[in-house]
């Protein structure tokens, strides 16, 4: 590799650690008088959380914010740099939500943002990840159970179907998301998970 790609290598990853780190979830619920998400439920600062709170709107704007900033971090890198470097800014958008700078490198499960990003990447596999999603939680109604078995399905199909820029950021991705659910996995496992509803 020569100099220049390294730099839109470093483009790619800052700018998607950057825009992954926006905590909308916080934000939205302490602008509104919510409160502090992060004291509310399971303390994440994901749209299941949010939901707990009551404010079912507040939810699905942190759904749609958190989906769309992985999302655009990807677009707005494939407008200026090289398709090869839109899986690298997806999966630094992922670390960004999880280990964001602006909450001291702590953060969500990267549930909503990997959606987004995988959906860019490859539209099947989003397609098949909110599919997956929808019937896992009206059967199970576990919403951590329902988004592991979402990125497993997504990556399943993406590693059979797509070339290697795409499924190893998504694979990446899904294995960040497994770490962060560690905790829900265990608690599964345990019978003691949240049902959503």
């Amino acid at each position: 590799m020569n100099l220049i790609m390294y730099i839109e290598i470093l483009i790619a990853l800052i700018f998607g650690y950057l825009i992954g780190s926006i905590p909308f979830g916080l934000l939205l619920t302490k602008f509104l008088g919510v409160g502090d998400i992060r004291k509310i439920g399971s303390g994440n600062i994901g749209a299941t959380n949010v939901l707990r709170t009551g404010h079912k709107s507040l939810a699905v704007a942190t759904l749609v914010l958190d989906s769309g900033k992985g999302a655009f971090g990807i677009y707005a890198i494939g407008v200026y740099l090289p398709d090869v470097y839109l899986g690298i800014a997806g999966a630094s958008a992922v670390v960004g939500h999880c280990y964001s700078v602006w909450m001291k490198f702590s953060g969500g499960k990267g549930v909503a943002t990997g959606l987004g990003v995988i959906a860019l990447l490859y539209p099947i596999s989003g397609f098949l990840f909110v599919l997956t999603w929808i019937t896992f939680a009206l059967l199970f109604r576990y919403s951590s159970l329902s988004a592991l078995m979402s990125f497993l399905v997504s990556s399943i199909t993406a590693v059979y179907f797509a070339h290697g820029d795409i499924f190893i950021p998504i694979l990446l991705i899904t294995a960040i998301v497994f770490f962060r659910h560690k905790k829900n996995i265990k608690r599964l496992l345990s019978g003691d998970e949240n049902r959503i509803f």
